[in-house]
């Protein structure tokens, strides 16, 4: 429907050119006289411009978006090129050029760069850029670009949306964090070890497909040539330095600091040569095995870079849903910015089953818990939960808490 309504109108145009081009012929024929005349032919090249541009198709355009690369942090600066090329030279007085962006990066932006105002003349090949200062975490697609052009009576205009599909993806920002495991050790207290994660490799217990950050000492060749796969011996381990995350996905002004949080203990975890599991529950539930290795880390930063604040249960129902966290061997850490009631008697629950259980509460930079907070701490702290505060843009700070 739209496209015959802009047929009909573009019909209309065209029709009213004519009709404007035959009044000025016909005002010259019957009042005769320099002045009607010189009016007449100041008129025509305007009007025969506009019959020409009628006629040519804006299709010639070939369009091409280069982006400097397709993954990002949030924050960064992304400088895009716009390349437009056509295959003949008729003369354009002005062309509008407009690089349809997701809403996310139409918001992003502080002034309206993606849309240029060019005068290309005779020119086959122009280009331009734009930048976005501050990427938003996401992925985000172009779909295309709007090409538009016309007369100067205004009588006559052009416009394409020429394809031009990409896709960024933006991870969520961290920061560097020097992660400290906590666990029980057999023949001691809760302590913090500051060294690197390593497994006891005097017993192997069976064996598993190869991970990435396994040793090559650790390949049973054996049973690698049997089953034409790597395979590597499983140890026992005496102490568990796993690490389940839950991550509160309910609605909340400190989400984006949330999710940068997650991003960099999820980092330090897995550069400290722990394993991490991770569940979230926004508008579908996503649940992740405990791994280690860089590809884990891309999957869940992947994961983090597309994940909103639209869950719509609380996190205390959702620790009390998920009771597969009871037969994981690792500590279970819970990221919010809400402490309650509910999540610390649900909590409780888990450390007298497993022992370890850790929440860490994000504040924004300059914001202190308030006293409600405060005496929720104390009795979860009672009930052996740490309740940890974090403030955004202090996220170093946090184990050297922890340890104390």
């Amino acid at each position: 429907m739209k496209q015959l309504l802009k047929a009909m109108k573009d019909v209309w145009k065209l029709i009213v050119l004519f009709l404007l081009i035959l009044f000025a012929f016909s005002y010259a024929m019957f009042q005769g006289g320099f002045v009607s005349w010189f009016l007449f032919y100041s008129f025509l090249p305007f009007a025969l411009y506009a019959l020409g541009l009628s006629f040519y198709s804006l299709n010639d355009f070939k369009v091409e978006r280069i982006l400097p690369k397709t993954e990002f942090n949030a924050g960064e600066q992304a400088v895009i090129t716009l390349k437009i090329t056509r295959r003949t030279a008729f003369p354009l007085l002005y062309l509008v050029i407009e690089d349809e962006m997701s809403e996310q990066l139409q918001h992003a932006r502080k002034s309206n760069e993606a849309k240029r105002f060019l005068f290309p003349g005779f020119q086959k090949e122009m280009s331009l850029q734009y930048r976005i200062n501050s990427l938003p975490r996401g992925e985000h697609f172009f779909a295309s670009i709007r090409v538009k052009t016309g007369d100067l009576l205004g009588l006559i205009e052009k416009e394409r949306q020429a394809p031009a599909e990409s896709r960024m993806i933006v991870y969520p920002a961290y920061e560097e964090i020097i992660y400290k495991p906590m666990a029980h050790h057999y023949d001691q207290g809760m302590t913090a070890s500051k060294e690197r994660v390593q497994r006891d490799t005097s017993m192997a217990i069976g064996i598993r497909e190869y991970q990435p950050g396994d040793r090559f000492s650790w390949i049973n060749w054996k049973a690698t040539a049997k089953r034409n796969d790597i395979m590597t011996k499983e140890f026992e381990q005496r102490q568990s330095h796993d690490v389940y995350i839950l991550m509160d996905c309910a609605p909340d002004s400190r989400f984006e600091a949330i999710v940068s949080f997650t991003a960099s203990i999820v980092r330090a975890i897995l550069r400290k040569g722990a394993q991490t599991g991770f569940l979230t529950s926004a508008e579908t539930r996503t649940a992740f095995p405990i791994r280690g290795g860089e590809a884990h880390q891309l999957q869940l930063f992947y994961h983090l870079a597309k994940i909103k604040d639209d869950s719509a249960a609380a996190v205390d129902r959702i620790l009390e849903a998920e009771h597969f966290l009871l037969q994981q061997n690792s500590q279970l850490m819970v990221i919010t910015a809400q402490l309650t009631k509910a999540l610390i008697e649900k909590a409780s629950f888990f450390t007298s089953k497993k022992g370890i259980v850790t929440i860490f509460l994000m504040k924004n930079e300059d914001e202190a818990p308030s006293s409600d907070e405060l005496l929720l701490k104390t009795s979860a702290n009672a009930r052996g939960i740490r309740v940890v505060l974090v403030h955004n843009g202090q996220f170093a700070d946090v184990f050297s808490g922890v340890s104390k």
